[in-house]
């Protein structure tokens, strides 16, 4: 078995685990069970145990998410639409989202702490997901506005929605488009799309 494998194998593992216990009942000796692999092998590919795998599963499950979600918005013709098909996508598939929904019933203090010391890393993620759907919009950029900054400013901004709509209703896509238009890209834009 190669180590790619193994860490593939235990990734998937601890995800079924998370699924069917919870974070906080799942310990290194199920994810060896289920993953078909000795306890020492866990802990020669994840040293930091129970932690890093949960943590390291969080990443590839993000990792997964970000390519279907590229796959769902492949066709946006310009970054307005790419940004409100994201949204409208990133929410339905997060409420969707069985192990998610779990853990932010049962136990969600357990959850938020994975994803808070990843908030810097997600909101990379989401930044660099962004970027190249705007840079054929850059001429178009604001003066004194670039395509770093508003990815950034755009990824925080989704990322803070997505955990908070507040009074907007994020699965009707006409409403997305106005938070996008209104909120999100709000000064992004010299001028308007052709």
């Amino acid at each position: 078995m190669k180590r790619r494998g193994s860490r593939e194998r235990l990734l998937e593992a601890t995800y079924a685990c998370v699924a069917r216990y919870g974070i906080a009942k799942s310990t290194v000796e199920d994810v060896a069970r289920e993953a078909k692999v000795s306890r020492a092998t866990v802990y020669r590919i994840f040293p930091g145990g129970k932690d890093e795998l949960v943590r390291e599963t969080v990443r590839w499950e993000a990792t997964r998410f970000f390519a279907d979600l590229g796959l769902a918005i492949e066709h946006a013709p310009d970054f307005t639409t790419t940004i409100v098909e994201a949204i409208v996508f990133a929410r339905k598939a997060l409420s969707e989202h069985a192990v998610l929904q779990k853990i932010l019933e049962t136990e969600p203090g357990l959850l938020l702490p994975y994803l808070t010391v990843d908030d810097q890393r997600l909101r990379g993620l989401v930044s660099a997901f962004l970027e190249p759907h705007l840079r054929p919009e850059a001429d178009r950029l604001a003066p004194g506005v670039d395509i770093a900054g508003v990815c950034d400013h755009v990824a925080r901004l989704v990322m803070s929605f997505m955990g908070a709509a507040g009074s907007w209703d994020l699965e009707n896509q006409g409403e997305v488009r106005r938070l996008v238009e209104s909120q999100l890209l709000a000064g992004v834009f010299a001028e308007p799309a052709r």
